[in-house]
Parts: C-alpha cells; structure tokens; sequence
C-alpha cells in the first residue's frame, strides 16, 4: 500500500506529508526493523524513549518511510502529524483493510471487573450462536484458542493485526477491556464500539495520570458518540453520577440497587457461587446462578448482561451462558490443591482489589484468611501502605512479598506496605523472595484455612530489574506441594 494512501486516513492528524513509497510492514519498535519489508516506523515519543532518536536507525535497518511529530534528517519519505501514537491508529486500521467495521467491538473499562466482564460477553455472545475473539489483560482469544498479549489493550498495530486475523477467521463480535492507558495515549483513535460498559473507579494508575480527577475524566470520555454506540453503567458506583449526568449516547444502568435498569435481589454468597434473581427495567424477573463467588461478581455479571441485553440477547440466552462460567484464569481462581484448605489466586493488585477479594473469602473462610500480596515497582507509590492497612485490618494473617518490583528495591516496596500495616496490630511476616513466602504459606495453612495469593492472578512471569522470569503461580504451588509431600 502506498504511504500517500495510508495517510489519507489520518484526517485532521495530518500536517504535511513528504514523499511516498510502497508500505509493506509497520513498527513502533525499533529494534524489530531488521527482519521488516519496505517498513513504515513510527516515531513515538514517550516518558523514556523518544522515537525520533532512533530514526537513522531503523532507516539503516531497512525502514522506508517514518510518521514524525517533527521531520528528521533521514533521507526517506515522512508524514508529519499531531499525534504519532493516534495517526499509528489509524494508518494500521487502514493498512489492515479495517477489520473493526466487519465486527461488533464491545468494550469494557474501569478500574476493576474488566477482564471477568469480558469473559462473561464473551460467554453470552457465543451462547447466542456468535463466533466471539476475546482481546484482554489474560490475553487474547478466538474461540477457545488463546493467543499470547502483552497489553490489556494492545498497541495500534498489534490490535487491528489481530482484530484482521479474527475476521478473517470468522469472528463477528469481539469483547475487549479498554485500558485508561490505551484511551489516554490514543491506541483506539478511530475505532468505534456497538456498546461501551462502565465497570466502577477505585484508586490506580495514579503514576500515570496523577490524580484521581484526571483518571476519571479519562475514563468518562470514552462514553461519549465518537467512542460508543451504547453504554451500560454501574449505577452503584459513585463516580457514575457525573457519566450519566453528562452521557448523550443511548444507555442502561445495572446494580444491585432498585433504581438500576438492570439488578439483583437475593443474593446468596457461598464458597461455590453466587445467586441472585436478575430484574429488568420491563419488571421480569430471571433466576442466575452464578460458579464464580464474591459480590463483586454479582456486578460482572450485570455488567455482562446488560451488554447482552443492548446488542439484543434473549435474557433466558444470558442467564444460561452465565451458568456455564466455571472461572476466569486468576480471578477468585481456587486452585485444585487437594489440601485441607483452600488457595485461591487473585489479580487483586489495587486497594479496592484487594479489599473485595478479603471481604469475599471472610464470608465462608472456616478458620483463618491468610493474605499474601506486594505491590508493583515503579506504580502508584500512594496505594502500598494503603493496600498494608486494608491486609492487616482484614485478614488473620498477612505475608508480604515481591510483586513485580521491576526496576525497584523490593525491600523499599515493602517498607512502604509495612507503613499501612504496622498501626493495624495485624499480624504479618515480610518475605521477599515470593516463591518462599508462597512456601512460607502452604506450611502454616491448616484445615479451613483460605490462603490467598492476590497480585500475580493470570501472570506467568515476575518482573526483576527489568527482567521477566518464568513465574507461574499454579505452577509454583503444585511445585511446592510436591516437594512438600516428599
């Protein structure tokens, strides 16, 4: 394709194109232009790497062409443009023929539930007789086929390469979580999604936008008509007011309150699942019962229902593919340990996180709640002894460990919890070394106990100074439940 026809996508992003040639491949990364045929690169300027500087680089490595805030001196055709990051999402929607008008894209965002809310689309979708991709922090899925993601929501490029490969294999709908990052930095410009759902804000990310206003307002622009169709809102949540003060697009409410659109009533919370009478706004009542626990997956399933119910699933359709659900890879995961007490791996690496998936297993904990979590390097400095108080006022017994303390002291990290902690009285051991503090809690685990091993959730690697390593927490137990038989 030539690059004169891939910048007639941009629109207003254009300020002045310079040259033109044949495009074959495109990347952001500079290190990958080696192996690139007739390679447009991208120029993106960001907190450590600006891609500019890397521009005679990737042109000796053999790229053709650039996208440019500012023209460099390279002897090569370039497009000059106001945002490199939204013009990259537009020329790759056109470079890969626009799969995203061939497919319904429902989006999920919020600070917590987006990756069991998708899952559950995607059950209902496919209950109703749709092929459905799944594109998400866990990964990315067609069918039943995983495909591996780094990105909740992935960079222009990789997305609409992997939204083209789901058409092409017959997806018509993909359910997909839309990261505040991806909205923030442009990765979805241009794409638009038959309905929006709005999950709830709780303290994250606060080491990208500062403070919780600006987090907020990020996510409440995505529920507007350049981005959705429709939009489902959790009526409990408090920021949600102001979405549905200011909202113009067609849209339904869900929650567990009787002013909701959508929402439950007897709700019953066991070890095994959760039930509830689902009551819509035409006043029909449908029985759901859920194999995943926690209140908080009462809300998911709403979510996910009422997303269902915009893009015209039957209710009796939601509520059976609902049923089928058995887990979400590291979501209130119980682990088959066959031990006299439970291990339940969680994704909870934020305050509100962590505090829902303690207060779900005190429910029908038969002796203690063993909390083992850290926090991530180089993150939100505020939530560590915050996420401290919530572990030692809630559980019996806290240990403190290693996240992924990437470029971090994770000594450092762990004052910073033990701050939280230490004025709560609660009993608590650091260790930070986390394959032996995962040890350190199989071994005091007694009968009804409930262990829960929140942060990691669906990760399969931990992050040292910059380096990813093998790190698989259902592996890591079956490991050491082995070695502690023999």
């Amino acid at each position: 394709m030539l690059l004169s026809a891939l910048a007639q996508s941009l629109g207003e992003e254009l300020v002045e194109i310079r040259g033109d040639c044949e495009i074959a491949s495109m990347s952001m990364d500079n290190r990958k232009f080696s192996n690139l045929d007739r390679g447009l690169f991208f120029c993106v300027p960001g907190a450590r790497f600006d891609g500019h500087n890397f521009a005679a680089q990737v042109v000796e490595n053999g790229a053709v062409a650039l996208v440019v805030n500012h023209f460099v001196d390279v002897s090569v055709p370039q497009v000059q443009v106001k945002n490199v990051r939204a013009a990259m999402s537009l020329m790759a929607a056109a470079f890969f023929g626009h799969p995203e008008r061939e497919m319904k894209l429902l989006g999920v965002t919020g600070t917590k539930g987006k990756t069991t809310t998708s899952y559950l689309i995607k059950a209902i979708m496919e209950e109703a007789g749709y092929k459905v991709g799944l594109i998400g922090t866990t990964g990315n899925m067609i069918g039943q086929e995983y495909i591996k993601s780094e990105f909740t929501t992935p960079e222009p490029i990789d997305f609409f390469r992997t939204l083209r490969h789901m058409r092409d294999e017959g997806v018509t709908v993909v359910s997909m979580e839309v990261s505040a990052h991806a909205i923030e930095m442009g990765r979805l410009a241009g794409v638009h999604f038959e309905a929006g759902c709005y999950t709830n804000l709780s303290q994250d990310h606060l080491d990208l936008f500062g403070t919780m206003e600006r987090y907020f307002q990020c996510k409440k622009s995505f529920f507007t008509p350049q981005w959705v169709s429709n939009a489902a809102i959790n009526a409990d949540d408090d920021t949600s007011a102001e979405i549905l003060r200011d909202i113009t697009v067609p849209h339904s409410t869900f929650g567990i309150c009787g002013n909701a659109d959508i929402f439950a009533r007897d709700i019953e919370i066991t070890e095994n699942g959760v039930s509830f009478i689902m009551k819509l706004f035409d006043m029909n009542e449908y029985p759901v019962k859920l194999q995943l626990t926690g209140m908080f997956n009462v809300y998911n399933a709403l979510a996910a229902a009422a997303v269902g119910l915009i893009v015209g699933v039957a209710p009796e359709t939601i509520t059976e593919a609902l049923a089928k659900v058995r887990s979400v890879p590291g979501r209130a995961q119980v682990l088959d340990t066959h031990t006299p007490y439970k291990v339940i791996l969680d994704y909870s690496h934020s305050p509100d996180a962590l505090e829902n998936i303690l207060s779900t297993v005190r429910q029908f904990a038969r002796g203690r709640v063993i909390s083992l979590f850290g926090c991530g390097g180089d993150r939100d400095h505020l939530k560590r002894p915050i996420m401290g108080e919530i572990s030692g006022r809630m559980a019996d017994f806290s240990i403190l460990t290693s996240d992924n303390p990437r470029t971090e002291d994770p000594m450092a990290i762990l004052a910073s919890i033990e701050e939280g902690i230490k004025p709560t009285g609660g009993k608590y051991v650091v260790i930070e070394n986390r394959r032996e503090a995962i040890r350190y809690a199989l071994q005091m685990g007694q009968e009804g106990d409930i262990i829960v091993l929140a942060g990691k959730g669906h990760e399969t690697y931990q992050e040292i100074m910059g380096v990813k390593r093998p790190f698989d927490e259902k592996v890591v137990v079956a490991e050491l439940l082995e070695e502690m038989d023999k």
